[in-house]
């Protein structure tokens, strides 16, 4: 079940934020309550109540299957792209035609295309012509050679025709890709603070009250806290006086643009809490104030503020790339927009332990002790590459250089 159970742009639009308001707002149970059972009361406990939620959960999906839309199976897309590429090299040697109806639109000769056509300032000429001068080798996918098509209209041999729309696709894919590619910059650096986090609060007091202390693996339920007030705000009070303000709603560009400014002043944040954490942990070094296992008399809610600017970043780019992947993606492969957000997660978080690994090898940045470390320098690091690769006047930042270049929206959002 994705957001074509909703049929406005507006409906999808909320859709995707409270989708991302209870992915959040489950982390924040899962990193309290589930924590706190475990080691409180017993594993076996812990591991009961996620199988109970993730029974209850199922229960509760199925008990409204009978109002979801459902789209009828029309095979793998994956399968159509690949078949765009197979054709395009067996016909790599056939030369490319100018006229329309040499290439292959449909059994129903459909020459309008209307959901592949690029619009606005882009649009040159008829759809068929702007579609062939982009990725104009793939076009050979399409292109009609003696033998391709049957009396009736259809493909002889599906290895070695496809349709036009066929052939889009493929380019919408790639059109995008830089786009989704440098995303992985912006969820890398949430990965390196998350890790770098847990070291700093463990030599931080965590204390609340006298007798209770928050567990160092809680701590980021800070950031999913700000998530979900964010998405709220947003929601409920920010885009309804943003709409009647400007009579629209902010792109999705936009939005992934904002959350990676306030991306890049969390990092900034990051550094400049994590000197003055290090600066009190060898003062108190000094006078032999240190706490067991070297805590420094310094409060862990003092990583809030960062954790609180990732949190609202994430806030702006997650339900902004979900629309925007779930806007431009080919209509057989929307229901993949919500998948590539989890994608750029594991990716970026497999990378945030090499980049972590290699500095720690190549600098003394990260020693086992943080407090001889040198931890705010990483975050200045992270802070530099925002920066200096910073090509976008409004919608800021990593490579947007190279998103814009290649990336031409279909339609207007």
């Amino acid at each position: 079940m994705d957001a074509n159970q909703l049929p406005s742009s507006k409906d999808k639009g909320v859709f995707f934020n409270w989708y991302f308001f209870g992915f959040f707002a489950a982390g924040i149970v899962g990193s309290t309550a589930v924590v706190y059972v475990e080691d409180n009361v017993g594993w076996g406990w812990g591991f009961g109540l996620c199988s109970a939620a993730s029974a209850l959960g199922l229960a509760v999906f199925l008990s409204g299957s009978r109002f979801y839309l459902r789209v009828q199976a029309k095979g793998s897309s994956f399968t159509d792209l690949a078949r765009v590429v197979v054709v395009s090299i067996r016909k790599r040697k056939v030369p490319l035609s100018v006229r329309s109806e040499d290439y292959y639109c449909g059994r129903d000769g459909n020459t309008k295309m209307a959901t592949a056509t690029p619009t606005n300032s882009f649009s040159i000429g008829d759809g068929i012509t702007d579609l062939l001068l982009r990725c104009r080798f793939l076009n050979r996918a399409a292109l009609r050679t003696e033998g391709d098509i049957r009396p009736d209209g259809s493909i002889s041999k599906p290895w070695k025709l496809c349709t036009l729309q066929q052939v889009e696709d493929l380019k919408t894919i790639i059109r995008i890709f830089p786009l989704w590619s440098t995303s992985i910059l912006l969820a890398t650096p949430i990965g390196i603070q998350m890790s770098l986090i847990v070291l700093q609060a463990l030599t931080m007091d965590r204390h609340l009250g006298p007798h209770f202390q928050i567990p160092v693996g809680s701590i980021l339920i800070f950031e999913s806290i700000s998530v979900c007030i964010a998405l709220f705000l947003f929601d409920r009070l920010i885009w309804p006086f943003w709409r009647k303000l400007r009579r629209r709603s902010p792109t999705p560009l936009q939005l992934i643009g904002v959350g990676h400014v306030l991306n890049v002043a969390g990092m900034a944040v990051s550094a400049i809490v994590e000197t003055k954490r290090r600066n009190v942990a060898r003062t108190a070094a000094t006078h032999h104030l240190l706490r067991g296992g070297g805590v420094a008399p310094i409060s862990a809610f003092w990583l809030v503020p960062q954790l609180s600017f990732v949190g609202v970043a994430a806030a702006f780019h997650f339900p902004g790339q979900v629309a925007l992947y779930y806007h431009e993606f080919p209509s057989s492969l929307k229901s993949m927009a919500t998948a590539m957000i989890g994608l750029i997660t594991g990716i970026a978080f497999y990378l945030s332990i090499a980049v972590i690994g290699c500095v720690r090898r190549v600098t003394g940045w990260l020693p086992d002790n943080i407090n001889d470390g040198k931890v705010d320098y990483v975050f200045w690091m992270l802070v530099a590459v925002g920066v200096v690769k910073k090509k976008h006047p409004v919608t800021a930042l990593p490579l947007f250089i190279l998103e814009l270049e290649f990336y031409i929206p279909m339609t207007t959002p």
